[in-house]
């Protein structure tokens, strides 16, 4: 009898699951395999292929090994990640944590409605002023001396970068803000009591216990900084030249611009892989943590 009692509410749960389940399978595994298979086969945008496609085994990623275009773009996909995701905003959403968590109130409000306007505002938008902010005849060019001076043509991938991190820096405060508010009170006044400095606090105290904090931070900054295709696209359309072609816009350039949706649908596989990895990096973080904080 106890055995059936206990069986019962499992059975009951896999059906609350089910549709979800159902959900999950549909709407997200299966495209995915569906854009593996395709990044396998020549489909095209145009021609023969466009609707009598076949499977192609290794062709596509043989030519993916070649592709000289395809390493350049995955290192500047690299930059931009780590540049402006995993260092850039980071380091200025904790500034702005800290500062929100220390300021006056009218400071802390004035900061904080702007930096979240400026992460809910549309890619469109924010593309738009900083593309009229960097080019010839905007605000930096105007600081610069002349109006000729064309700041995101000369340094393309530090302008891109600057505008992701104004771009998601308010996220990444509200995420560490939440882990801020989590460090026991008493903790941070024992370190001051043994007369530690307010940085040394921070570093020894502070940043250990938000760990977790900071690694699902990173994890999710990088994710949406990974898929960032309308901030550059829209500001530089992955140039001058390729200077910012990272993959998800040479994936949209091979697919929809050349009609190689295979060889497109394969480079957008790759970029499902690299945010796979991060995945796996942040879980496997995360059970470290939790065991070394048990």
């Amino acid at each position: 009898m106890e055995g059936d009692a206990g069986e019962k509410p499992d059975g009951v749960a896999f059906l609350l699951l089910l549709p979800t389940v159902i959900l999950l399978l549909g709407l997200f595994v299966g495209p995915v395999l569906y854009a593996f298979y395709l990044g396998l086969t020549n489909i095209a945008l145009m021609g023969p292929t466009a609707r009598h496609f076949h499977f192609t085994g290794m062709a596509n990623l043989h030519r993916l090994a070649r592709d000289t275009l395809f390493w350049e773009s995955l290192k500047l996909t690299a930059i931009f990640v780590a540049a402006s995701a995993i260092v850039g905003v980071t380091v200025v959403g904790m500034a702005l944590a800290v500062l929100m968590q220390h300021a006056v109130a009218w400071l802390r409000a004035a900061v904080g409605a702007i930096v979240v306007v400026a992460w809910m505002l549309p890619p469109l938008t924010a593309a738009l002023i900083w593309y009229a902010f960097s080019t010839s005849g905007g605000t930096l060019s105007l600081l610069g001396g002349s109006s000729r001076l064309d700041v995101l043509d000369s340094f393309p991938m530090t302008v891109v970068c600057l505008a992701n991190i104004w771009a998601t820096a308010g996220f990444s405060m509200l995420v560490l803000s939440a882990g801020l508010r989590s460090v026991p009170t008493e903790v941070l006044e024992a370190g001051r009591m043994e007369g530690a400095s307010h940085w040394r606090v921070f570093c020894s105290l502070t940043l250990p216990i938000i760990k977790p904090t900071i690694v699902t931070n990173i994890l999710l900054v990088t994710l949406l900084s990974l898929a960032n295709f309308s901030l550059i696209y829209i500001m530089t359309g992955g140039g001058p030249g390729n200077a910012t072609d990272i993959l998800p816009i040479y994936s949209y350039q091979q697919a929809l611009v050349f009609g190689k949706l295979g060889y497109g649908a394969l480079l957008g596989d790759v970029v499902v892989v690299i945010a796979t990895i991060f995945a796996y990096l942040y879980v496997r973080m995360s059970r470290t943590t939790r065991m070394a904080a048990a």
